[in-house]
């Protein structure tokens, strides 16, 4: 996955952190996803200008991600998520990042402190296409060991929406 980020916040050295105002704006899409610029404006009383340039600055920052991360996984078959840590040959890192990104159900990667230096979470139709995933990961250049939890019930699935409730203020 490629992260556009604003060319200034790259000159600058700093990304611009989300204001009140964005936060008012993302909770508006939030609530309606398809709505226009035209209708978040009229929503929030604002410029529609203003909701168009925030809204802009927030996608090439990469503050706003993609809308892919809407879709259930389960809706495309694989209804099995599971967390798995890799710990990592310490010289091999981006190659191995690289590899591992190329598995299309690993669908998000992270660098972590701890046991494990990368988190997967990875889905899977079912226990037998995981062991295929999971083996794949393992083929990974550098890749030296693997932990494999299986999610039972996802209980609170990623929101920022509280987060958003509190910046955005009374």
């Amino acid at each position: 996955m490629l992260k556009i980020v604003c060319p200034w916040c790259v000159i600058l050295g700093t990304m611009r952190n989300v204001d009140a105002l964005d936060a008012r704006i993302l909770l508006a899409l939030d609530a309606d996803p398809r709505a226009t610029t035209v209708a978040l404006a009229d929503r929030l009383g604002l410029a529609r200008n203003t909701v168009q340039a925030r809204l802009k600055r927030l996608e090439e920052s990469g503050q706003l991600r993609e809308h892919s991360r809407r879709v259930a996984p389960a809706g495309l078959g694989y209804p099995l998520l599971a967390l798995i840590t890799m710990s990592i040959s310490q010289r091999v890192g981006h190659p191995t990042r690289e590899a591992i990104l190329r598995i299309p159900e690993v669908v998000e990667l992270l660098v972590t402190t701890g046991d494990g230096d990368l988190l997967a979470r990875v889905v899977a139709k079912d226990t037998e296409d995981l062991h295929r995933i999971t083996n794949l990961l393992l083929e990974a250049p550098g890749v030296v060991r693997s932990n494999t939890t299986i999610v039972l019930l996802e209980v609170q699935p990623f929101s920022v929406r509280p987060l958003l409730e509190r910046h955005a203020g009374p």
